[in-house]
């Protein structure tokens, strides 16, 4: 039986993470300290693993039951990474694991400034939405892929420097 999958976009549900100062403040009330709100969002069709390892064979309930699996490979400057296609996940309908299949070279996932249907302001490496005229807190939108284990190359994020020691 050919492998049926759906095309980027048809079908893809998108996931988001609060993050940021919102997510990290412990302050009640916190509104009056923040300025914006920081959303992660990943596609539930896409996965990060880390160069080497094996391809999952069981992923979170919120994942399609095709999902293309992108491989995190170093690239030349410091934090950023090149993400090959490397397999092609597809659920089995007797035990719901997932078997995979390799993916042809040569294809890699492009970081793109557009969420939906609608193009936004790029703010870094986020898209902006303005709220500020309908009295809203304006949002920060970065897209990632979601990574099952801690990448090698995030190794040094839990001890980064921050300002005053803040947050913890």
């Amino acid at each position: 039986m050919p492998c049926k999958h759906p095309r980027d976009g048809e079908e893809t549900e998108w996931i988001p993470l609060t993050t940021g100062s919102v997510a990290e403040f412990y302050i009640e009330p916190m509104l009056p300290l923040v300025g914006d709100i920081d959303v992660m969002y990943h596609a539930n069709t896409q996965l990060a693993i880390p160069r080497g390892h094996p391809p999952p064979t069981q992923l979170p309930a919120e994942f399609h039951n095709y999902v293309k699996v992108f491989e995190i490979i170093d690239s030349h400057l410091p934090g950023y990474v090149y993400l090959p296609l490397r397999y092609l996940l597809s659920q089995r309908t007797d035990d719901g694991k997932y078997e995979y299949f390799e993916y042809d070279e040569g294809h890699y996932l492009a970081n793109r400034t557009q969420l939906g249907d609608e193009t936004l302001a790029v703010h870094g490496p986020a898209l902006f939405t303005d709220n500020s005229d309908i009295a809203q807190l304006s949002v920060d939108a970065v897209r990632c892929v979601h990574c099952l284990s801690w990448p090698p190359q995030s190794a040094d994020w839990p001890t980064r420097h921050r300002n005053y020691g803040w947050p913890d």
